[in-house]
This record gives structure tokens, C-alpha cells and sequence, in this order.
């Protein structure tokens, strides 16, 4: 038996085993970066997934001829230094043994776990035989997915890429090429995405340098040069901050942050397109620019308040992404004031700020697990950095594109914009859009059918195209055709839409419609000769609505004047029956006027002599026609909606619409539209009536007075199919217009 002592030397030796377990010397630097961010970790773990994987790729080699063992050894250093939990750096050591060893993913699951496995699975690559010249995009794909779920997938895949990139020099010149595209295109705008920083800045410069190389080395030559001016600029106005601050009782740490190289080469880029195209050197304030950590965030403001009592502040510097943070979880107050007549740019936040701003979602620890805490996370912040915005619209519409060249294609434009805006819909809904979107954007992101019955827009309050582009803080109405779903189906959108379009899920959406609703072929594309008494003009300048003027040769007769090309007026927009006239303008053209459009008679008063037309007989498909409408009503909420909702019903577009300031509670509505023939504007019109509020509808001739005042006993509104209120007795005026109500009945009234 062992005696008392003995026993007291084994216990306490197995006390020392247990509370530092030996690790392996290869990953001692790992272990040393990982407790300083997880006092706590599991080591015994890290150790067992460093046996395995080294016994798995033993006798690989990497290109640069090191033992492969050395790549997930300084991917895990990577995630270790950017503060990743015990679980992540596990799974990157063994990332590659799926895909490049013997080891099978039920082999990694059985011995570490579902979760560890999950991520090795979304950083494998997927095999060439099965996808061919796909399998890259397909990859991204699967990786963006399992993102979806778990953003440590992608943070492996970047720390991945990063050590890789450090590396490139061994590869192939060509596949250098392709591998440094395909970071700029996706690495980099995914690594922003997430907010590492540190990951993004390294990545930049390398990719810099691999497919610009002159350019790096012009840039480094220029930034060595400019070191010892920058010193002399900014350590000085740090100092000075420095003392300021702490007269003024707030504790504070101030640096000089170096900009990294791509930084420097946008500067200068910027300061050559200002001067005219005349290269010019960088400032010493382009190098580097003053951080400044406060320890609470009421301190960034005091902060802020300091520098610009003593110094200058530039007016449209300053940016407060502490009260409003970027897509990426990015806080700091930003502004720039002027040194010694030098722009110095400022950014102040807070240690925990700064922690996400440079290592971005490994900052917040493990947001992704259920019921995880976030310390110092606001309570009110509604943000999710488990699934944040725009990973949740990808993801939607990666589902809509099977095809694996439209997937990366999509996925290369959805990524190429660094900025995203917020926007509110009137009833109160937050909609997150890339920078540049558009109205149609806007309506997609409420939902397809949405999307698909849109008709209009108002932006804060006032009616505005659908090409309008939204800017951040806009309160956005979406002005829609009745209907839903079991209802009639919409009018859709229109193939023009496309080109004001950012977004994926309404680029995706609208050419789905387009692809099962094709355009019909108008009748001027038909391959026939020109019929009896309908002279088909020579192809000219378009004419009314875009079409061609030889299409409106195939509406009207202009007899005595064959081949004439003949052009229908936009001033008054002539449709059938409208008695009509023509006057001859430049070119031999002939412009066809309504006999009361007020330009006609200038026409004629300049002693242009007219030309007799007639509307030549319909053949085929009804011609299209575009005509100015004017509403007459009793402003009321709702109007604007309520009109342009009865008018789409009917089947025409709405081109263009005017709302003037309501006078003595009545309003005046102007609509250009575009008829699918002349028959619908009867059924427009009593369509317009039937508004509530609406008491005239008229095409716009001789200029009508505005209306009589309203009698104290006025209604407020009108009923269906009354086309006037009661109190409300149209001027004489208003009763001699022709072409006013008169044309509802199919016939124009006589002068």
C-alpha cells in the first residue's frame, strides 16, 4: 500500500494534469492567442483536433512545398487572434480533412460533435467530377446557405481564403488571376458584410497587389515617401487632442491609425479626378487618420464637442453611426476638422465599438446559439447579427435562380454595392435596401404580388415615378391596382422597370413575369403593304409616346399628301372620333391637332394653311394612344390612391401625373396615359368619375376657369356615378368646353 505522502504527491499531481492539460507544441502560439479572448477554453479539445488532423494530412504538401499541416494551423490562428470561440477553431483545423483526406464528416461528427461537423461540411468544397465548370458557384452556394444558418461558416471560409492569399505567389501567374477576381468579387464584399475588418483591409491589398502590381508598388513608394510628413502633421494634433480632453475630465485613448494601401490609392484617386485629371500626390492626412476610445458612449459626444470647439469642423464631415449603425453592426462618430489648413479626418467610439469594428460578428461572441448573451448590447437594438438583413434577402433569391451561371452573376451584382439605406412605408414598416435602390425595389421587398400590382409610388408625402431612387430615412407609399390573391390578375410590371431595378428579388420577380407574359407584337411589326387610303410614311422621328411617326401614318388619311410622315400632336393628344386637323412642319412632316387645341390655332393664325384629315378605319389590333386627362375633385385623403388604382383597373399605364396645390378644398389632377386603344377612354373617364370626390373629368383643350367657390353647405363628396356634387354648378366656362365630358359618350360634341 502506498503510504500518506505518496498519496498526497499523486493527488496533487493529478490536480496539475487536470487544470492544464498538455497541448501539443504546434499549437502553443494558438492556445496563448485563444486564452487571452476564452480564459476558459477547452484545450483538451483543441489539442485532440490537432492530433487528428496532422495524422490525416500527413505527407501532403502545399505548392509553396510546406507540409500541408501548416495551412489549418494558420487558418486557426487567424480565427484565434480575431477572438473566435473554442468550437470554431476545432472545426478550422480539421476544415480540410473531408475534402482532401480519408476522414468522412459521420467520422468528424461521431467524435466531435453535430455542431463541429456542421461547419466543416459548409466549408467543403464540392467535387468537380459531379459539377464540372459549376462546382465553384454551386460551392459558393452551399456555403452561403449553411451561412444562413451558422455564420462561422463563413468566417472559416474567409480566415481560409485570407491565409491563401498570403500564399498566392506560389500559384500559377493564371489561377493567381482568377483566385484574386473571385475574392474581390465575393471574399471581400461578404468579409465587409460581416464587418472583419481586419480580414477585408488584408485581403484588399494583397488582391491589390496580384492584379495590379505596378499600381501597389507606386502606391507603397509614395506612402514611404509621405511617413515622415505625416508624423509631423498628425502626432502633434493627436498630443493636443490628448491634453484637451483630459482638461476637460473625459478618458480617452488616442492613436494614429495608418490607412492600409487600397485606402491610400481611393484618396488619391479622388484628389486626381478633383484636380481635372492631374495626378497628384497624397496628403500626409491621407495616410492615417486620429481613433479616439472613450469608455462610455456619452463620451463619444463630449468627444465630438471638444474637437469642434477648438478646431475647425468641416461642414457634411460628420456621420454618426453610433445612433444609426451601418448594415454590419459598424459604430463610430466620424467628422474631420482642419489642421495647419489640412483636412484631418476623427473617428471616435467606444472599446466595444471598436471590437466590432474591427472584428465585426466574432466580436459579439456566439450571437448564432440560442439564448446566447451579448454583453453591453443594447436592449432596444432590433438588429439580428445572427441572420442579419441582407444575408436573409440573399438567400431568398438564390432559391429563385437554379441556374448556376445566373446564381453567380446575381451574386457578384448583389455584392457590388458597399452601402445599404433604410426606408419606412406609411403604415410604419422598416424595409432595408441597398443604396441606389428604387420605388420598385421598395415594392418587391413588400412581396412579389405587391410588386407585380404596383402602379405607383409617393415618396414623403408626394407622388413620384417608380424610377425614383430612395434615400435613406424616406417614408415610401406603394400605390397598388385592386386585387390580391384569388383576385383578377394584375396588370404586372413593364420590361422598362428592369432598368431601374437593383435588387435581386425584384429583378428576379419581374423577369419571371415577363418570361410567362410575353409582349404581344404590335401591328406596325406586321409584314404587310400599306392598305387603300392608308399611306405607311417612311419610319421618322418617334412621335407621340415613343412610337414611331410611321405608325401614326397607318391611323390618320392625309389625302393629296401620300408618304407624308404624319405625327400626333402632344399638346392635345388626338384620339378617335376627335374631329382633327393637320398643319405642315419642318421636313414635310404633317402634325396632327385637335380642331380646339390652342397650338393649332397659333398654327393657322401664323398663317400656316391646314391640312384635312380623318381618322383612317381600324384594322387588326386596337392601336395605342397616349392622352392627357385632368380630374377635377374635392380633396380628400386617399384621393391620389383611389384614382390611380380606377384607372389601372381598366387596363391603360400611367405615364406621368401632376397634383397641384389644393385651392379652397378643391384639387386638380393631371394624368398622361397610355390607352391600349381609342375605345378605353370612355371607359377611363366614367371610371375616374365613379371617385368619390371626383365632380369632372376632362382632356385638357381651351384652359377651363378653376371652379366656383364652394357654398357653406357643400357636400363633402359624391356617390357612385354622380358625376357632380349637387351644390357644385360648372361655370359657363366649364359647360362650353368641347371634348369634356361629352367625349365619355363616344362622341366628341360639336363646336
Amino acid at each position: 500500500m502506498l503510504g500518506r505522502a505518496a498519496l498526497g504527491r499523486a493527488g496533487r499531481a493529478a490536480l496539475l494534469a487536470t487544470g492544464r492539460p498538455l497541448v501539443p507544441d504546434a499549437i502553443e502560439p494558438i492556445v496563448q492567442a485563444h486564452r487571452r479572448h476564452h480564459p476558459q477554453a477547452d484545450l483538451a479539445l483543441l489539442g485532440r483536433a490537432y492530433r487528428t488532423a496532422e495524422a490525416s494530412h500527413r505527407g501532403q504538401k502545399r505548392k509553396s512545398g510546406e507540409p500541408y499541416i501548416t495551412h489549418p494551423l494558420a487558418v486557426t490562428m487567424i480565427l484565434a487572434q480575431l477572438g473566435a470561440e473554442t468550437t470554431t477553431l476545432v472545426a478550422s483545423l480539421l476544415h480540410d480533412t473531408v475534402e482532401d483526406t480519408e476522414v468522412t464528416l459521420d467520422q468528424v461528427a461521431a467524435a466531435y460533435g453535430p455542431e463541429v461537423a456542421y461547419l466543416v461540411d459548409g466549408v467543403t468544397k464540392l467535387e468537380k467530377v459531379d459539377f464540372g465548370a459549376a462546382a465553384e458557384a454551386e460551392t459558393f452556394r452551399k456555403m452561403l446557405v449553411a451561412t444562413g444558418d451558422d455564420l462561422r461558416v463563413m468566417v472559416i471560409k474567409l480566415a481560409d481564403r485570407l491565409h491563401n492569399m498570403r500564399t498566392i505567389r506560389h500559384m500559377k501567374p493564371a489561377s493567381q488571376v482568377r483566385i484574386a477576381k473571385v475574392t474581390r468579387d465575393v471574399l471581400i464584399p461578404l468579409a465587409e458584410r460581416l464587418g472583419i475588418q481586419v480580414v477585408k483591409t488584408e485581403l484588399e491589398d494583397i488582391v491589390f497587389a496580384t492584379l495590379h502590381p505596378e499600381e501597389h508598388a507606386r502606391t507603397r513608394a509614395l506612402i514611404a515617401a509621405q511617413e515622415a510628413a505625416q508624423h509631423a502633421l498628425l502626432d502633434p494634433f493627436a498630443a493636443a487632442l490628448r491634453r484637451q480632453l483630459a482638461e476637460a475630465g473625459v478618458p480617452a485613448e488616442v492613436t494614429v491609425r495608418p490607412r492600409h494601401c487600397v485606402s491610400v490609392h481611393r484618396a488619391m484617386l479622388r484628389r486626381t479626378q478633383d484636380d481635372g485629371g492631374q495626378v497628384v500626390r497624397p496628403h500626409p492626412a491621407d495616410l492615417a487618420h486620429l481613433l479616439v476610445v472613450v469608455e462610455e458612449n456619452a463620451d463619444c459626444y463630449a468627444v465630438l464637442g471638444e474637437l469642434h470647439t477648438c478646431w475647425t469642423p468641416l461642414p457634411g464631415e460628420f456621420k454618426d453611426y453610433v445612433a444609426a449603425p451601418k448594415f454590419n453592426l459598424y459604430q463610430s462618430l466620424h467628422t474631420a476638422v482642419s489642421v495647419d489648413g489640412t483636412v484631418v479626418e476623427v473617428l471616435v467610439r467606444t472599446p466595444r465599438m471598436h471590437r466590432i469594428a474591427e472584428f465585426g460578428v466574432v466580436a459579439l461572441g456566439n450571437p448564432w446559439q440560442a439564448g446566447a448573451e451579448q454583453p453591453g448590447r443594447d436592449e432596444l437594438d432590433g438588429t439580428d447579427p445572427a441572420r442579419p438583413g441582407w444575408l436573409s434577402r440573399l438567400l431568398e433569391w438564390q432559391q429563385e435562380t437554379p441556374d448556376p451561371d445566373a446564381f453567380w452573376s446575381t451574386l457578384t451584382a448583389d455584392l457590388s454595392g458597399d452601402r445599404e439605406i433604410t426606408a419606412v412605408t406609411e403604415d410604419g414598416a422598416t424595409l432595408v435596401l441597398p443604396a441606389g435602390a428604387s420605388c420598385v425595389d421598395a415594392a418587391y421587398q413588400l412581396g412579389e404580388e405587391m410588386g407585380h400590382r404596383c402602379i405607383g409610388a409617393r415618396v414623403n408625402g408626394r407622388l413620384v415615378a417608380l424610377a425614383t431612387e430612395l434615400a435613406d430615412g424616406d417614408v415610401v407609399g406603394i400605390l397598388t391596382e385592386p386585387g390580391g390573391p384569388g383576385g383578377p390578375e394584375p396588370s404586372g410590371p413593364s420590361r422598362q422597370w428592369l432598368e431601374y431595378t437593383l435588387t435581386p428579388v425584384a429583378r428576379l420577380a419581374i423577369e419571371r413575369w415577363l418570361v410567362g407574359h410575353p409582349d404581344p407584337v404590335p401591328p406596325a411589326a406586321a409584314p404587310t403593304g400599306p392598305a387603300p387610303h392608308r399611306p405607311a410614311g417612311p419610319a421618322g422621328p418617334a412621335g407621340q409616346g415613343g412610337r414611331p411617326a410611321a405608325w401614326h401614318g397607318r391611323l390618320v388619311i392625309a389625302p393629296g399628301h401620300p408618304g407624308a410622315t404624319v405625327r400626333l400632336a402632344r399638346c392635345c393628344t388626338p384620339v378617335p372620333p376627335d374631329r382633327v386637323t393637320g398643319f405642315q412642319i419642318r421636313g414635310g412632316s404633317i402634325a396632327v391637332h385637335r380642331t380646339d387645341c390652342p397650338t393649332g390655332e397659333q398654327m393657322r393664325g401664323a398663317g400656316r394653311g391646314p391640312v384635312q384629315l380623318d381618322w383612317a378605319p381600324e384594322a387588326g389590333a386596337p392601336a395605342p394612344f397616349r392622352v392627357t386627362l385632368q380630374a377635377e375633385a374635392l380633396n380628400r385623403p386617399g384621393l391620389l390612391a383611389d384614382l390611380t388604382a380606377a384607372m389601372s383597373a381598366t387596363g391603360l399605364d400611367i405615364v406621368a401625373a401632376v397634383v397641384e396645390p389644393p385651392q379652397e378644398l378643391r384639387v386638380r389632377h393631371t394624368y398622361t396615359v397610355e390607352l391600349p386603344g381609342a375605345a378605353t377612354l370612355p371607359v377611363v373617364m366614367r371610371a375616374m368619375l365613379r371617385v368619390s370626390g371626383v365632380y369632372d373629368v376632362r382632356r385638357p383643350g381651351l384652359e377651363a376657369p378653376r371652379p366656383p367657390r364652394l357654398r357653406p353647405h357643400a357636400r363633402s363628396g359624391t356617390n357612385a356615378g354622380d358625376p357632380a356634387p349637387g351644390p357644385v354648378r360648372p361655370s359657363k366656362g366649364m359647360r362650353d368646353r368641347p371634348a369634356a365630358l361629352g367625349a365619355v359618350d363616344g362622341q366628341p360634341e360639336e363646336p
